[in-house]
């Protein structure tokens, strides 16, 4: 039969599993490892804060990408 496929269709978007949360580790953020990433993706001393979760005070929020 022309047209029929005999998979069963699926509904388009974000699927509905719900997954849980990961375990945050301790991380030191100042170790040796840490000091050489930060060096080469870290512009100025507020953008190695802020990629570390230490919000500079005052700074401006950042706008989230746009999505189609």
């Amino acid at each position: 039969m022309a047209g029929k496929s005999s998979k069963p269709k699926r509904a388009k978007g974000k699927s509905s599993k719900k997954k849980g949360k990961k375990a945050a580790k301790d991380v030191d953020i100042l170790s040796p490892a840490a000091m050489l990433n930060a060096y080469y993706v870290c512009h100025n001393a507020p953008a190695c804060l802020e990629l570390r979760g230490f919000p500079w005070p005052g700074s401006p929020k950042k706008k989230g990408k746009k999505r189609k």
